[in-house]
């Protein structure tokens, strides 16, 4: 051994200031009882977040809200992180929603946890960028392995698949339809939409969703030019799925007036019902028709993991592309989504060569790059780390009894909903979402009424609800991701409800 080598402690000391001085700032090993403070002081409030909340929302109107923030001199810097962490608690914490509480039934915000927030903190001190394995390492692999994982979840050979994380369901449906357009041109019409831009057949190209599918895909064929036109929505059964003897109705119709069907989206868990389209018989239709199916699973991703309801999600194997939402469905923090393809060879389409990141002469196989794989994001967070800390840390099997235990929950909320006279219940649901509103033989302008009960909720606090509109009417939605929320939780919530309901004729 060579005693002329010195410490790598003594290197550091060696090379790296002691006293950064106007740089006290910067993420660095000099600063790091600086950073240790910081962090301390926030978790604190964080614990104050959890521990003073009852409720899931202040009330706090939005003029209010407005004002509070506007107040602030941003020019104008504060001492300390007590100072900064009390303004931020007056502004935002304190009016934050706690989507964690039982009486959060509103949109598709699950609760997180914690093994995703130890995550979190590695994410955002390191602060790695996804695109090249140089500026990643490890965490290319590791997010290789969960898409890998995912793939293998949905039933694709994981030899032949791959895909990517994303920032959100709606920019993994956007590479669905990217994908399955420029597919299409490029197999029917040996036309290169990446090189040459739409061809002139792509003004008639179609597109088939159900209408109750997610509003990304109008916005999507919006901003990949083939306009809002170009999907078709499929009118839903009794249960507000694809209704597929439409389906095959409108595609021929489309045909018979010249235009190209180019593909499905299905829809695996819709926003406003939970319920997923016949993913069998759709697949039937693609394979038939030689189209592209892509499965938006963005909620019904969970159901991949739970043993007793993956049925519901037979079929999804087929699909050649599909959007996955881990902060929907599998507890993570925003953001953690993936989009996963069938053929690993088809994201060739969405390759692109820089050569400061990815010149063409670059081995993938010896170093990869992730963003050959990426749409919409170069610099992109390590956000599969939190997935990894979680399935490490609690396991596929304690992710899918969560699952279970909301679905199971829906199920007996909706008993009660339907075996109770004061409410009328649109529909069941596979996943944990239920659409319903309260009636009284003695108002007739029910859609006054419900939304006189919503506002009241909302501005109380006390229960967050959402809501949708239905053939015009107006009702209320709960939509139950969190397994702590028990059947006794929705008894007090509903009882609550009409207690606001009754109150319509004095109070509106």
């Amino acid at each position: 051994m060579n005693n002329n080598l010195i410490s790598s402690e003594e290197l550091s000391n060696a090379v790296l200031p002691h006293n950064l001085g106007n740089f006290e700032n910067i993420f660095h090993s000099a600063n790091s009882e600086h950073y240790r403070n910081a962090i301390n002081t926030t978790t604190d409030l964080v614990q104050e977040f959890l521990s003073r909340n009852k409720k899931p929302f202040s009330g706090i109107e939005a003029k209010e809200m407005k004002e509070k923030v506007q107040q602030i001199d941003l020019d104008q810097k504060l001492s300390t992180y007590d100072e900064l962490l009390a303004e931020v608690d007056d502004i935002y914490v304190k009016h934050a929603t706690a989507f964690h509480l039982p009486q959060y039934v509103a949109h598709l915000n699950c609760p997180i946890v914690i093994p995703a927030l130890a995550g979190e903190i590695l994410v955002s001190a390191i602060n790695s960028s996804q695109d090249t394995y140089d500026q990643s390492a490890g965490g290319t692999f590791m997010e290789r392995k969960l898409i890998d994982w995912t793939a293998k979840q949905i039933g694709y050979d994981v030899n032949d698949s791959d895909g990517v994380f994303t920032a959100g369901g709606s920019q993994s449906n956007l590479m669905g339809l990217v994908m399955m357009r420029d597919c299409f041109s490029q197999k029917r019409y040996n036309h290169n939409i990446k090189m040459d831009g739409l061809s002139p057949e792509a003004g008639r190209f179609r597109i088939f969703v159900s209408d109750k599918s997610h509003f990304s895909n109008l916005k999507n064929a919006s901003i990949m030019g083939l306009g809002e036109k170009s999907i078709i929505k499929v009118p839903t059964d009794d249960r507000f799925r694809m209704d597929i003897s439409l389906l095959k109705k409108y595609i021929k119709r489309e045909e018979q007036l010249g235009n190209i069907p180019i593909g499905i989206v299905a829809t695996a868990g819709t926003t406003d019902f939970g319920n997923v389209d016949p993913l069998e018989d759709i697949a039937d239709i693609a394979e038939q028709y030689n189209i592209w199916m892509h499965v938006d699973a963005a909620y019904g991703c969970a159901l991949l993991l739970s043993e007793k309801y993956r049925d519901l999600l037979n079929g999804i194997e087929r699909a050649d592309s599909v959007t996955i939402d881990y902060h929907k469905s599998f507890f993570q923090p925003i953001s953690s989504s993936a989009f996963i393809v069938k053929n690993k060879r088809e994201l060739l389409i969405l390759k692109h060569h820089a050569d400061y990141l990815n010149p063409k002469e670059m081995d993938e196989e010896e170093i990869p790059a992730q963003i050959n794989k990426s749409i919409t994001q170069s610099t992109r967070r390590f956000d599969a780390l939190k997935l990894w800390f979680t399935l490490r840390m609690m396991g596929k099997e304690q992710l899918a009894e969560y699952t279970d235990t909301v679905i199971d929950l829906t199920k007996d909320t909706a008993s009660m909903i339907s075996e109770d006279p004061d409410f009328e219940i649109l529909s069941d649901s596979d996943l944990s979402v239920l659409v319903f509103r309260y009636i009284r033989s003695d108002i007739e302008d029910t859609n006054a009424l419900n939304l006189f009960i919503k506002m009241k909720l909302f501005y109380s606090g006390e229960i967050l609800v959402a809501s949708t509109k239905v053939n015009g009417n107006f009702y209320l939605k709960f939509t139950l991701l969190n397994p702590i929320t028990t059947t006794e939780d929705i008894h007090q919530i509903l009882t609550t409800i009409k207690k606001h309901g009754k109150d319509f004729n004095t109070e509106k």
